[in-house]
């Protein structure tokens, strides 16, 4: 993948580069190296290094830890788009005697399966995978610990089940499926199991003193899909593109709008940090915009991939030291740098090519009791339920085929908007699960429930 530098500002370009030579110094990182993606490319690159003339660059490999969960995510979902499951199917369905078939596919998904986070005996990330040969050897003998479905926990055996499973339906390795299905069709071929030249090595850095040493660099054997991968910049902004828009040959984009759709319980600090999760994705909120992605780390290695998708600005953060720089606060003020200082060009508006007339009766200002909606007709054929105040429910609905429309978000996701005439055709008043929306508030002859008083409208009594 090319790197045009020119199609961003020189300021902009100046900005990005400080943001990661601070984090680099500051975070006492050997290199760390990033870049940004626009329209579904990389617009910039950069790196930061202690070794003087060896600067990484984009084909460079770091590990990316739990990056490699969406890489797994990707995978089950395709299994699920060509029929070959569901996603509510217990596990016991497809791969059983695991002694967890009781949780569901989505239950792995997303971290809701109620497993441990991690796997009985020594430190799995810094152990080789030969030590835990078998998925009873990452369960262990107490593998729930908490209710399933109940709450979010992440869990890294989760992931390791979900390997097996496209094993298992596939009647090949995981890391085969994963290039012939993922990595192949999407050009990553710089994303690998094994560590390929060149390639960063893994550096614990003391926290006390500028000094370092290196750290293990294990196959995690059966853990891998949770977190084997090796890539590089070039190939994790290509991956940023597709989860942004997705790509027919690996998987629609309807199915990755799945993925960055919240799919676990939240705990309350996670509301309060911002915090849910998807299909194999993390969903946050920084500096005021929706960040959707997943961060990753293994000893010696630290990495995020972030998409800011209302500002089509995605990075990607890669470091090869045990701690150190936050990646995804790295990543996420690369966002925010790019999309402040040239934000979108809005698209030019362009009026429909055809309008229905019965769907132009149903848009302008409507009324749910007193409360103030308006109701228009995008470009995109939607209709857009919006509350005059500011402040209430809202929600875009598509046609359903038999004259209603659906609600495809918030409160009425799922809700069915319908159109109710009168025998001259004209439209009468909207019903919206039960709740009757009508032009004038209260009113009269309209079907409110719990009548309109005759009286009408009075001043003081």
């Amino acid at each position: 993948m090319t790197s045009p530098q020119e199609e961003l500002l020189p300021g902009t370009r100046r900005a990005l580069l400080h943001r990661i030579a601070v984090a680099q110094s500051e975070g006492r990182a050997p290199s760390l190296v990033a870049a940004v993606v626009r329209g579904g490319r990389m617009v910039w690159s950069g790196a930061r290094t202690s070794v003087e003339g060896e600067v990484p660059d984009g084909d460079v490999q770091y590990r990316i830890g739990s990056i490699t969960k969406t890489f797994t995510a990707v995978l089950v979902l395709r299994l699920r788009d060509e029929g070959l499951l569901d996603l509510a199917d217990p596990l016991e369905k497809h791969l059983p005697g695991t002694g967890v078939g009781e949780v569901t596919l989505l239950d792995l998904l997303a971290h809701r399966a109620g497993l441990a986070a991690e796997t009985p005996g020594p430190w799995w990330e810094r152990t080789p995978g030969s030590l835990r040969p078998q998925l009873a050897d990452v369960l262990g003998e107490r593998p729930l610990v908490h209710p399933v479905g109940r709450r979010f926990h992440y869990s890294n055996p989760g992931y390791a089940l979900l390997g097996a499973l496209v094993e298992k339906l596939r009647g090949a390795p995981w890391e085969k499926v994963l290039r012939r299905e993922v990595l192949e069709p999407l050009g990553l071929h710089r994303t690998t199991v094994e560590p390929v030249a060149p390639h960063a090595g893994g550096w614990a850095v003391h926290p006390w003193a500028d000094v370092m040493r290196p750290e293990p660099l294990e196959n995690l054997g059966v853990m891998a899909p949770a977190g084997q991968l090796w890539s590089t910049t070039d190939d994790l902004a290509r991956f940023a593109a597709f989860l942004a828009a997705g790509d027919d040959r690996v998987l629609s984009a309807e199915s990755v709008r799945e993925m960055r759709t919240p799919a676990a319980p939240a705990e309350a600090a996670d509301v309060a940090d911002g915090y849910a999760y998807g299909l194999g994705l993390e969903l946050r909120h920084q500096h005021g915009r929706a960040l959707v992605g997943h961060t990753g780390s293994l000893p010696g290695f630290l990495a995020c991939l972030t998409m800011g998708l209302a500002d089509d600005v995605s990075a990607v953060v890669l470091a090869n030291c045990t701690s150190g720089p936050a990646p995804f606060t790295v990543a996420a003020d690369l966002v925010r740098i790019v999309a402040e200082a040239e934000p979108c060009l809005p698209a030019p508006w362009r009026p429909l090519r055809e309008a229905d007339s019965a769907v132009l009766d149903l848009v302008g200002q409507w009324y749910w009791g007193t409360y103030a909606f308006g109701l228009r007709l995008s470009a995109d054929g939607l209709l857009a339920l919006e509350a005059l105040s500011g402040k209430g429910r809202r929600s875009r609905f598509r046609p359903d085929g038999d004259g209603g429309w659906v609600g495809l978000e918030g409160y009425y996701a799922g809700e069915v908007l319908t159109p109710v005439r009168r025998p001259d055709g004209t439209v009468s008043h909207l019903d919206l699960g039960s709740f009757v929306f009508t032009r004038q508030p209260y009113e009269e002859g309209a079907p409110v429930p719990g009548g309109v008083d005759a009286e009408g409208w009075r001043g003081i009594l």
